[in-house]
């Protein structure tokens, strides 16, 4: 309980920067997994508005993060996909225990570019009228664990493992479908809620163990302004607006 008063006190200095003047603005390196590039984009700039601070964005798979977090990467906070990999920097002391919590639940999509492929209750799976089918690395990837839990709830996991080509990201595993590579994926649903056209099933959340979004404050920005102060708008009313444009959900 200290620790959380200690972090909301200094995060409500740290976003008062802007008021005190530019020159107080600093930044912080923000690791964003892939599926919120988007809409942190979004975020990053109305924080830089807000509060004077810059927030450096890198996008990746939250697997490869950790890895790079756990080997001295100049991290200030990660936005993972998953909460296995906050719990797990917080557990080993990577993170600033008490700073860790949801931004966001993500939202598995089946899509495809072609119109009428994919229908409402992705009974194309069970089908298999296509030759390729795009997923993230599970290994990496939370994503791609949420596709391959849906495929076995399905029973269609052993007849499409021919099928599948993975993507080291999920920014990858669309590039595979927006380019024909493949002609079906399972994608974030941020990835394509503002494409038009082609055709999509928002898989059913009760298909896979909830894709449960956390951020935590990473040990090295554990007093970094910027750092807190991202963390605190992150929460804000303003962001939570942002993030639900985008398909997620907000707890």
């Amino acid at each position: 309980m200290l620790i959380r008063r200690a972090l909301l006190a200094m995060a409500a200095a740290a976003c008062a920067g802007l008021a005190a003047g530019q020159a107080l603005a600093a930044e912080v390196k923000v690791a964003v997994a892939a599926n919120f590039s988007e809409p942190a984009k979004a975020i990053a700039a109305r924080f830089k508005v807000r509060t004077g601070h810059d927030a450096t964005l890198s996008f990746g798979a939250s697997g490869q993060f950790y890895t790079q977090i756990a080997n001295g990467a100049p991290f200030g906070v990660f936005l993972s996909a998953d909460r296995e990999r906050p719990e797990k920097a917080e557990a080993e002391g990577l993170g600033v225990v008490g700073s860790r919590f949801t931004y966001a639940v993500g939202r598995l999509v089946l899509y495809s570019k072609t119109p009428g492929l994919v229908d409402g209750r992705g009974a194309v799976l069970k089908s298999g009228r296509f030759q390729k089918l795009a997923i993230a690395d599970p290994k990496t990837a939370p994503y791609g664990v949420a596709a391959v839990e849906t495929m076995k709830k399905l029973g269609v996991a052993d007849t499409l493992a021919p099928k599948l080509v993975q993507g080291t990201s999920i920014s990858q595993a669309y590039q595979f479908v927006d380019t024909g590579a493949a002609e079906v994926g399972f994608l974030a649903l941020s990835q394509v809620i503002a494409v038009k056209g082609g055709s999509r099933w928002v898989v059913p959340a009760a298909n896979h163990t909830p894709i449960d979004q956390q951020a935590v404050l990473l040990k090295p920005a554990a007093r970094d302004p910027a750092a807190i102060a991202f963390m605190a708008f992150l929460k804000s009313g303003e962001a939570k607006a942002i993030i639900r444009t985008y398909g997620y959900e907000v707890p």
